[in-house]
């Protein structure tokens, strides 16, 4: 039998993140090519040095979709291998599982997903039987998978566990251990969480489960929740959360993984609230400054668009435009962002500019104003932007402004 690295991670009390950006991202409106999900996964479990595979399940995608996507995911598999932990995701029929375990075999660290539902719902709708009978299913799915490869772990998905019922679900994620799964996912399929329930689902379940079931969960975003949610799954013990870089994936995504990754490790103290006292949750902590690079790969790629007010990676990162925040830059914001991410500080040109700000502008362009010119070159700046109806001025204008105010003032001596 293989070495399950992400269970004993888990079990280790260490965090890992199942990211889902190249495979519930698909489901956003958005497709990665087979060479950028091996230059991400690579990327990203580069953050953890060597223990990548312990700290990333890199869903690489869902075979079943056509011949494309299965020839991506063993790309991902054979290419990626060894950086993270590469896992093929299925839905629950015999056919699917063998060939998302045909599409990972033979690579190190290699998982399969298997997608059962847990609500009747679900289950009327996916399989056309109960929640019971659909559960039964998955225990024999998950058998069927060990004896194709014991190399290839097993997890299991239990899809609408948020409308399921717990001690049904318990149950089976036994049995499902017991037949081999190295985790149990629940899932909040359609968002609707609230962050009490989330932490009260789980609970529940950590109640009705021996600690050999490593519960893992997968939140989607529909109320905005989905990194409320994700926080408190961690505060009830659980330790393999599923992310999304960006938040992309189906819908309104899920919790973005730069927001998860950053809020996990920049800070002592508030890796402890997070997760309690006594939490050692790196084998390797993550190298935070990758998160900048690898979101605006990720952007680049996916068409999704990076903006001002996109935390930790966004644009508006590391900016100043107003007097105080200029003077006292540390007062306005909550971590240094050149020393975290290594994003430099920048000051830029807006309706709100000071004549200090000015004046450090056109400083680093190569003109020193004085107070008089500083505030000419303010009143400018002001009327440029009402004028056009752009916030931000081009440093490119502003320049031509200066070359024009300091001739003025040559000329005139």
């Amino acid at each position: 039998m293989g070495e399950d690295v992400v269970r004993e991670s888990a079990l280790a009390g260490r965090v890992v993140l199942w990211e889902e950006s190249a495979r519930d991202g698909a489901q956003a409106k958005t497709l990665m090519s087979a060479d950028f999900r091996v230059r991400l996964a690579r990327r990203q479990g580069r953050m953890f040095g060597a223990d990548g595979p312990r700290h990333v399940v890199f869903a690489a995608g869902f075979p079943a979709v056509c011949a494309e996507e299965f020839e991506a995911v063993r790309q991902v598999a054979v290419e990626a291998e060894g950086a993270v932990s590469v896992a093929a995701v299925c839905r629950g029929t015999t056919a699917d599982v063998r060939q998302a375990v045909r599409s990972v075999a033979g690579t190190a660290h290699a998982r399969v997903m298997v997608v059962v539902p847990a609500s009747e719902s679900m289950a009327q709708v996916m399989t056309h039987r109960g929640a019971r009978r659909a559960l039964e299913a998955g225990v024999s799915l998950v058998n069927d998978a060990r004896e194709l490869d014991e190399r290839v772990a097993v997890d299991v998905c239990l899809a609408d566990a948020s409308r399921a019922d717990t001690s049904l679900m318990a149950a089976y994620a036994t049995a499902m251990t017991e037949a081999g799964a190295g985790t149990v996912v629940l899932a909040d399929t359609v968002g609707d969480h609230l962050p009490a329930e989330t932490g009260a689902m789980f609970t529940r379940m950590r109640a009705h489960v021996g600690q050999e079931v490593v519960l893992a969960c997968h939140l989607h975003n529909d109320l905005g929740l989905g990194l409320a949610n994700t926080l408190q799954a961690l505060r009830a013990g659980v330790r393999v959360v599923s992310s999304s870089w960006l938040g992309i994936a189906e819908r309104s995504g899920m919790v973005a993984t730069e927001q998860l990754l950053f809020l996990l490790a920049y800070r002592a103290d508030r890796t402890t609230a997070l997760l309690g006292e006594g939490a050692d949750p790196w084998w390797t902590a993550p190298d935070l400054s990758a998160l900048t690079g690898i979101a605006q790969m990720v952007a680049q790629e996916t068409g999704v668009p990076l903006s001002v007010t996109t935390p930790i990676v966004g644009t508006g990162v590391g900016t100043i435009s107003t007097g105080t925040p200029f003077v006292h830059p540390q007062l306005f914001q909550p971590f240094d962002p050149q020393r975290l991410l290594g994003v430099t500080p920048r000051v830029v040109l807006t309706q709100l500019a000071s004549a200090r700000v000015v004046k450090a502008v056109a400083a680093r362009l190569g003109h020193v104003l004085d107070d008089r010119q500083a505030q000419a070159a303010m009143r400018w700046v002001k009327r440029h932007v009402y004028r056009t109806g752009q916030a931000v001025v081009e440093e490119g204008t502003f320049a031509g402004y200066l070359d024009g105010l300091t001739a003025a003032v040559t000329q005139g001596q």
